[in-house]
This record gives structure tokens, sequence and C-alpha cells, in this order.
């Protein structure tokens, strides 16, 4: 008997798909990498099934999970990530997608285990904040969202220790284009880097950028997480301030 799909779960599917494939030809996935997902109305979740390349994805490897990660769909089984994309529906009722790869540059950041944290990208401030660094957790195992945890509430992106970058938006289109973002950031840093190093905005500029980008886009991004700023060019609080020189002193090997 020929199984009904809604018309909602239709348009999931082809949505999923296309980002799959997306992915895969921009060079984010190899093999059988990364996962995507998509929370439907009724709280269950589409997700990409275990085991497939994401280039060559299909309708049917899409998997229908409820909220509890059961899976709905017989004889395919959801990706082995899926509790990280779990977690992060759980404390972010307003998320409609998760999206997890490897795309080369951001995952080198990762894997050097450095944040792309510095306030260098206008764009990247206002649409995104700082894209932090979760500390490494063994992937497909409940330490993923627990190195998460910290972060989840005031940032959509991510990078994961030695494992990649997971980001998350109001649908699975939203949440591919900030995987563009990260990479893309990543990107131009190591080529700033090669070029002597990048050079992180003010903190005078960034409030200005605040200003602007509230009366011009309506976008507010004080809530982010915040990127690090050039160094102190206003009058500083003392906490500000001790953390600062702290800063500088790690910078230049002063201290441990």
């Amino acid at each position: 008997m020929r199984r009904i799909v809604s018309r909602e779960k239709q348009t999931v599917i082809a949505a999923l798909v296309n980002v799959c494939h997306r992915m895969y030809a921009k060079g984010y996935v190899a093999a059988t990498d990364g996962n995507v997902s998509v929370r439907l109305r009724n709280g269950n979740v589409l997700t990409t099934r275990t085991g497939v390349n994401k280039g060559l994805v299909k309708a049917a490897d899409i998997v229908e999970i409820n909220p509890e990660g059961i899976p709905l769909t017989r004889a395919v089984h959801p990706s082995t990530e899926i509790g990280m994309h779990l977690f992060i529906y759980g404390k972010r009722p307003d998320i409609g997608a998760v999206v997890h790869a490897h795309p080369p540059f951001a995952t080198g950041f990762a894997t050097a285990r450095e944040a792309l944290d510095g306030c260098v990208f206008p764009e990247v401030i206002v649409g995104m904040g700082g894209i932090p660094l979760a500390p490494y957790a063994t992937p497909s195992t409940a330490e993923v969202a627990a190195s998460i945890a910290p972060y989840v509430g005031e940032t959509e992106v991510i990078l994961l220790a030695n494992h990649g970058v997971v980001t998350y938006g109001r649908d699975v289109v939203t949440a591919y284009f900030l995987l563009e973002k990260v990479e893309q950031t990543a990107c131009i840093t190591f080529v700033a880097r090669m070029l002597g190093g990048e050079k992180r905005l003010t903190v005078a500029e960034v409030e200005k950028l605040g200003a602007i980008s509230m009366k011009s886009y309506g976008k507010d991004f004080s809530g982010k997480f915040r990127g690090r700023t050039a160094g102190p060019d206003r009058e500083m609080t003392e906490a500000e301030i001790r953390a600062y020189i702290d800063e500088q002193l790690t910078a230049r090997g002063l201290k441990q």
C-alpha cells in the first residue's frame, strides 16, 4: 500500500535533499559525513539516515523520528549524531533546522582549537556575533550535547573541536546559509593570517555597527555570543580591564 505523505513533509524533504546536495557540491562533507534535520510542526523531526553520501541523498533516505529520538520510519536508521540535533531543539524552541558538516577551513580552525571569535567582519558580527569553539567531545555521544550547552542559547553557529561545525536556524535554508558564512569567515581569516594577521575592530567600531544595525536592519546582536575586539578605546569597567590585561598577557606568552 502506498504511503501518503503530507504536503508539509514533501516540502521539508525536498528542502532537506537540496541542502544535502549543496553541502556535498561545496565540499563541506565527504563520503558519508554530515547530517541535516528539520523539526515539523507536530514536534517530530525529519533527518538524514545514517551512512549515506549527502550528494546522493534522496527522499527515501529521510527518516522521521519523534522528539525522544525514536524512529517512526521503518528499516531506515537516523544519523548517529541525532542526539546533538535533539538537544538543540530542546533548548531552542525557535529553531526549526540543524546542519552539521565538516567544511575544510572552518574544521581546520576547529581542529587547531581556535574559535573564530574576533570582531573582524561586520556582516558576521551583525548576523552571527562571534563563532565560539566547543570543547572536544566524542562524536555520536552525549558528550557532544554537553560540550555545546554553554553556547546554544546565545548563538546559532558553533565550531566543534576536532570535529566540524554545527549551525541552526528557523529553517533548513537559513541553517545552511549560516554554514556557508562560517566557512567563508574561516577561509578569509586563513588568508588574512598569511598576509600578516586579521585586524579586529575596536569597541567603538562595534558599538557604532550595533547602532547602524538596529537603525537600518532592526537587528540587535547584543544578546549574541560576543567576539573579541581590538582593545579598549572607551572607559571600561574593572572587570573588563582585568579581562583585557589577562588576554594580552596570555597572547604574549606571559601568562598560562
